[in-house]
């Protein structure tokens, strides 16, 4: 579909659901600068952050992240009221997270935002999903590694301790369940061009009728995934965290807000190795992409991009990955630390309650002791 054929009505409410890892930071970023001229425009992208994420979290009952405030219904309230100020302005909802709706919830939230609701998905191949959304769970708390999580969420049935893995990546499923609730007609499914980097905000322009030049990428990387031995640094933390019982708002605290954005606030260095998917698990994501393609295609929702390349096959899966990877390098677990101190206020000493949550000291002696024995033991990939 030509991009001058997508431009939506006046008064619509565009409610962009991710899933998670398809270009939702960059669509989120381009509209959360561009905030005071969209509203120049007519259009009204309400919140002050980059998402409503308690909002969403709460209307999808679904749990905070670790160490986070429980969502309150009264933000979902308070989200719906400001839509329904804006009158006849398109307004533009994105967060990644409604893609955990169940169907009941999907429906609350077309009828709570309604009636002009046209629903937004974008997609991008699984085989291009499953290392990212594995090291963002890291980043949440968990602790399995890659290749032991993959064969569990491509087993049959799973056997995953992300069973809400599923509910966002199985596409056809995702798409049928918010076409039912907002009907075909009101609904488009965007396959991200992994060639061309501005094809996706490119198509939300279109799509709410705004000029050129207003929604950019931000400079650099936004929410850059993180490198093999910066997810096992995170990964080993985690591991630290659940036994020795430290309490969760330590881990949103040291953590989520501390090291893990330490470490993308750093640049990998030349050659350092990033997460890879062994060949078989690429033959079989690209196998159930292709199925959901296919699938999709007879929903009766209109389409941007190529749905085909959801099932294409990467060139790198006609290689296995060596089995050895590199050791940590000593600066991931360096600034990993160092954001975690700063993050939790242990550099300035500001409380002894700090200190008793988290000892600093175990954690570089995690890392130290544990760090080289178990790299290659845990992130060992296939023969």
């Amino acid at each position: 579909m030509a991009a001058d054929d997508l431009q939506l009505q006046a008064g619509v409410r565009l409610l962009h659901i991710g899933p998670h890892k398809t270009g939702t930071t960059t669509v989120q970023g381009a509209f959360h600068r561009a905030r005071e001229r969209l509203a120049a425009e007519g259009v009204f992208y309400p919140g002050q952050g980059r998402q409503p994420l308690w909002s969403v979290l709460a209307v999808t009952q679904r749990p905070a992240l670790v160490g986070d405030p429980c969502p309150d219904i009264a933000h979902w309230h308070y989200l719906v009221r400001s839509v329904g100020a804006a009158g006849g302005k398109r307004v533009v909802v994105s967060s990644e997270f409604l893609a955990d709706a169940d169907d009941a919830a999907a429906r609350r939230v077309v009828s709570d935002l309604g009636p002009r609701v046209h629903v937004a998905v974008t997609l991008r191949p699984l085989t291009k999903i499953l290392p990212s959304q594995w090291q963002q769970y890291m980043q949440n708390g968990y602790c399995m590694p890659y290749l032991e999580w993959l064969e569990g969420i491509l087993s049959d049935p799973p056997r995953t301790p992300t069973p809400g893995f599923w509910r966002r990546h199985r596409h056809d499923a995702l798409i049928a369940r918010w076409a039912a609730a907002a009907g075909p007609e009101n609904l488009t499914v965007i396959v991200v061009d992994e060639s061309d980097r501005l094809m996706l905000l490119r198509t939300f322009k279109a799509m709410l009728g705004l000029p050129d030049g207003l929604l950019v990428p931000g400079e650099g990387t936004e929410n850059r995934s993180l490198t093999l031995a910066e997810a096992e640094v995170v990964r080993l933390l985690n591991e630290e965290f659940k036994r020795r019982r430290w309490p969760g708002r330590s881990y949103a605290r040291f953590m989520r807000y501390g090291a893990v954005e330490r470490l993308k606030s750093r640049q990998p260095a030349p050659g350092e190795a990033r997460i890879i998917t062994p060949a078989w698990a690429l033959k079989q994501a690209a196998s159930i992409g292709a199925e959901m393609a296919h699938n999709i295609s007879s929903l009766g929702v209109r389409v941007v991009g190529d749905l085909s390349a959801l099932g294409a096959e990467p060139p790198e899966a006609a290689v296995d990955a060596p089995a050895a990877v590199p050791l940590l390098p000593a600066d991931a677990a360096v600034q990993a630390i160092l954001g975690a101190f700063q993050a939790g206020g242990v550099a300035g000493l500001k409380t002894p309650e700090i200190l008793r949550e988290v000892d600093a000291r175990s954690m570089t002696r995690v890392l130290a002791q544990r760090g080289r024995q178990r790299m290659q033991r845990t992130l060992r990939l296939p023969r």
